[in-house]
């Protein structure tokens, strides 16, 4: 683990952000070790930042829903999941009006088989049907299982645990959603909004791998037959000599990337996960060099080595 955290620190030098934790879990175990850098100082066993999860919050709200109530998914529902329904790939809202009919106009899309499009809009749609499917309200479902160390945007206390992911309207963001859509909705919803600790998502993992055994659903969806590129929720391997989950990553790893430079990644055979959560989008969100070649290199790392 110390050659982990040196490596970590030696290839913060080099970021334009300055926050990341790691996470590595033994789901056979059900233990997760972690570390939190900040301007270059380790806490190694208190992590307390709390990161914008940017697009983590997908899987940990709808794949998550989909192992523990796939009862509820109709064929149209797993469409959405796996965005492939054919709703916009992209869309802004924008002005008043946006936040009081969102919900109209994410409903107002029809539902169509479609090659795979990554989806916000998809995400939301899903999160809405799944409202009607069960009867209750999104947030209250996922706070049944999310640990207490992962909050909705608007739910945090210390905003100053937060480390800044970029600027708007000339003001830091910090604690506060760096996703505009999110940010104009306003209200809890499922495609980005959660913020957590990295021990508050490797506390989750471990409860879902408790509840529904997570790496031998994965598992077992890997088997079922081809599939494209999402996994009942989840983002799967599509190179594997040049993957952001890091050389040495198995067939059946599965995982989600975030804007703001967060990742997940289990191999489900291995029964091993890795999450890096970072600030990447501080002082800009185009430049990810420099990222993925950590993410590549923090991967191989602990794909290839023991730490339990």
């Amino acid at each position: 683990m110390q050659e982990l955290q040196m490596l970590a620190i030696n290839l913060m030098r080099h970021q334009k952000f300055d926050a990341m934790a790691v996470g590595i879990i033994d789901f056979k175990l059900g233990e997760y070790k972690s570390f939190e850098i900040h301007s270059t100082n380790v806490f190694s066993h208190t992590p307390e930042l709390y990161f914008d999860l940017a697009s983590l919050t997908k899987p940990m709200s709808l794949a998550a829903n989909y192992l523990l109530h796939s009862e509820w998914f109709t064929n149209e529902m797993i469409l959405l999941l796996n965005h492939q329904g054919g709703l916009p790939a992209w869309g802004r809202l924008s002005g008043r009006l946006s936040k009081e009919h969102w919900r109209d106009q994410i409903n107002s899309y029809p539902i169509v088989p479609s090659q795979t499009l990554y989806s916000d809009y998809s995400a939301l749609r899903l999160m809405l049907e799944i409202e009607k499917r069960s009867g209750r309200g999104f947030k209250e479902l996922c706070f049944e299982y999310l640990d207490g160390e992962i909050k909705f945007w608007k739910d945090l206390e210390d905003k100053s645990k937060c480390p800044v992911t970029g600027i708007r309207k000339s003001k830091p963001i910090q604690g506060i959603v760096h996703d505009d859509n999110a940010h104009i909705i306003s209200e809890f919803c499922s495609h980005a909004g959660l913020f957590g600790t990295v021990n508050g998502i490797c506390k989750t993992l471990l409860t879902l791998e408790k509840k529904k055994n997570l790496t031998d659903f994965m598992s077992n969806e890997f088997d079922k037959k081809s599939h494209e590129r999402y996994l009942a929720g989840w983002d799967t391997v599509e190179d594997y000599s040049n993957t952001l989950a890091g050389d040495g990553a198995g067939l059946k790893t599965f995982g989600h990337l975030g804007f703001t430079g967060t990742s997940i990644w289990v191999d489900a055979e291995k029964k091993i996960g890795q999450i890096i959560l970072t600030n990447a989008t501080r002082d800009n969100w185009y430049d990810r060099k420099g990222l993925n070649e950590l993410r590549k290199n923090l991967g191989k790392y602990i794909w290839h080595k023991r730490f339990f």
